[in-house]
């Protein structure tokens, strides 16, 4: 076993035992909590998303038959995603069902003490009535933020992930931030131990509502940190991406 293994493993056992000091969380020295979701830039170009109620339109694959038939998918149909079709997934992976204030939700995912620590960008590629570039979801008010566009960014975000093509090459990619301290000012350093398992919950819930509307996932932890983080525009410290998935109709089905 080579020491980068022995190290990691280490650190995993050591956040399991470690004791929090529960005084020194922001939550129990009163601080305020952060709040679920970004801000949004004045004037920013926003697109509103179709509202989860049309979403039997687009949703008509039973439960099991997706989970007999969930595959990781990295081939995918030359074909566009629908917007109905994108509000679905985006709101099965982190929308929101119930909300208290601009602190804490419900969602469709599990996330410890309901901290959501997520936020969700999105390279479009080929979504109707989209503009190609890149997009944040803004789950409080189930709309799209649009962030930029500019030439190559397949080919950058197939860079970024140390060649694989395929990345960039769904509809749409799916990447997820964290921003730690959503689920730090509760939890600590504990909070480090959760963050893997609740955003596998959420790629879990992109695979399943995906398989729902014909489409395949594979998701993707093996990338370059720094250049997705610069990609993206992150600070690489109190927000970096933590998981990315790229999304496209079943070849097959083209």
């Amino acid at each position: 076993m080579d020491d980068l293994i022995r190290s990691h493993r280490r650190w995993l056992k050591d956040s399991i035992r470690k004791t929090v000091d529960w005084n020194a969380t922001g939550q129990s020295r009163d601080l305020p909590p952060p709040p679920a979701q970004k801000p949004v830039p004045p004037n920013a170009r926003t697109v509103a998303l179709p509202e989860p109620d049309l979403f039997d339109s687009v949703c008509t694959a039973g439960l099991l038959r997706v989970l007999r038939s969930r595959r990781s998918i990295r081939r995918y149909a030359h074909t566009p995603l629908s917007l109905e079709e994108l509000a679905f997934l985006l709101w099965a992976t982190q929308g929101v069902t119930e909300r208290h204030g601009d602190e804490a939700t419900f969602r469709p995912v599990p996330s410890a003490g309901a901290r959501h620590a997520f936020e969700t960008y999105l390279y479009c590629r080929w979504v109707e009535t989209l503009e190609e570039g890149i997009y944040r979801y803004l789950p409080l008010e189930h709309r799209l933020l649009f962030e930029f566009t500019e030439p190559g960014l397949a080919a950058r975000i197939s860079k970024a992930c140390f060649g694989q093509r395929f990345v960039g090459q769904g509809a749409v990619t799916f990447f997820w931030s964290v921003i730690p301290y959503r689920m730090e000012w509760r939890y600590g350093p504990a909070a480090h131990r959760v963050l893997p398992m609740d955003v596998g919950h959420v790629c879990q819930n992109l695979y399943l509502s995906a398989e729902a509307i014909g489409a395949g996932v594979c998701a993707v932890a093996a990338y370059d940190q720094e250049a997705l983080d610069a990609l993206l525009h992150l600070d690489g410290e109190e927000e970096f991406v933590i998981y990315l998935a790229p999304v496209g109709k079943h070849a097959m089905s083209a």
